[in-house]
């Protein structure tokens, strides 16, 4: 009398795209302290980097120690002019890069003045960290393009369904750099999803195996990884990641892996965490935990009182218990409620003639709140 679930993989496969398919540029930081020429702080001014290539402005205010400091600059080249009180300029350096990493820049202009011909530009010192900061952003810039190049023509690969090459072109990417943990995740799911296609067993398990080592390894590296702590999407990211890795486990028939990181996703992204308990609930359906399953589609339905298809799946469960007596099958109470209720939340949805059936099967009648609702407003 049971049914089997077909919407893990599909859940799986819609949470991996919510995951970015390229690798964002990320920002730099910069920051610095002023002093006058006579080497005293200048506390009451600002500090001005604007792009040489966009001409995008960013202001930034000196505190009482003279500092100023700011996050989230683009990487590029900078005109960086310091303004007094009055809003005159006092000094500037030109054709200064910022990079992914901090970029310090002091303005001493004792040190300017003793600096003959120099007093629009940058000291020896400062020219050597400006050419140092420039050589690691064109080598990131570089690396950047050629693994956004790898991923798209996986993901070109994977929609046309040639998982192998996916897979080829995204372990060639890892020798590229493989410290990147969207590498792994999608080298996870060319396995994952290239494993049902395999006609030998050994091959196909071996396919998952390899789907789950990947996600772990991209778990691992996006945990330990401090700028993606600063990713506002890092919570959707990680519960997409133990998403396709729970999937990898079920898969493999490793029922209560699959439940553990279903878990984990749910604890990593609690605005979502019905839909991993749902998941949860499919892959106890699948393994034949009845009692269990009925347990985690009553969290869904916590969560999401309206999820209709939650209340069909923990029916099929609990009819899963029926009993025989005599020619009567006798199903646990509450069952025919499930059924109901998946009818009233989808009286036309793609279960909802197998919701009759089964409630047919026990000798239960269709009596759900929207019917009696829309037999309530006939006059």
């Amino acid at each position: 009398m049971k049914q089997r679930l077909a919407m893990v993989a599909l859940v799986a496969l819609v949470l991996g795209l919510c995951v970015p398919p390229v690798f964002a540029q990320a920002t730099g930081s910069v920051k610095g302290v002023a002093k006058d020429n006579t080497g005293k702080l200048i506390t009451d001014g600002t500090v001005e980097w604007v792009s040489l290539e966009t001409g995008r402005k960013y202001t930034i205010k000196l505190n009482k120690k003279g500092e100023y400091f700011s996050l989230g600059i683009a990487p590029g080249k900078y005109k960086v002019t310091l303004y007094g009180p009055d809003g005159k300029e006092i000094f500037h350096f030109g054709g200064v890069p910022v990079s992914l990493d901090e970029v310090t820049l002091d303005f001493d202009l004792q040190k300017e003045q003793q600096n003959a011909g120099q007093a629009q530009g940058v000291s020896a010192e400062q020219q050597k960290a400006v050419q140092e900061q420039q050589a690691k952003q064109q080598k990131e810039q570089s690396t950047v393009k050629t693994l956004n190049e790898k991923l798209a023509a996986a993901k070109t690969a994977s929609d046309a369904g040639d998982y192998d090459t996916a897979i080829s072109t995204l372990n060639e990417a890892t020798q590229v750099d493989a410290t990147r943990d969207l590498l792994w995740f999608k080298l996870g799911d060319a396995y994952r999803m290239s494993a049902p296609k395999q006609t030998d067993p050994a091959e196909r398990q071996k396919r998952y195996d390899s789907a789950v080592e990947d996600y772990k390894k991209a778990i691992d590296m996006r945990s330990a990884s401090e700028a993606a702590q600063k990713d506002p999407n890092n919570t959707a990211t990680m519960a997409a990641y133990y998403n396709n890795l729970a999937e990898a486990y079920a898969k493999s028939g490793k029922v209560d892996d699959a439940v553990a990181t279903y878990n984990k996703a749910a604890q990593a992204d609690p605005t979502h965490a019905g839909q991993y308990q749902f998941n949860i609930g499919a892959v106890l359906t699948n393994a034949g935990k009845v009692d269990d399953a009925i347990t985690a589609f009553d969290k869904v339905i916590a969560a999401d009182p309206n999820k209709a298809d939650a209340y069909y799946w923990k029916g099929v469960n609990m009819i899963g218990k029926a009993t025989l007596k005599g020619d009567k099958m006798v199903a646990p109470d509450g069952t025919a409620d499930a059924f109901n209720k998946y009818l009233e939340l989808a009286p036309t949805g793609s279960y909802s003639q197998a919701a009759k059936d089964m409630l047919a099967s026990i000798g239960a009648a269709v009596e759900t709140g929207y019917k009696k609702q829309k037999a309530g407003t006939k006059k």
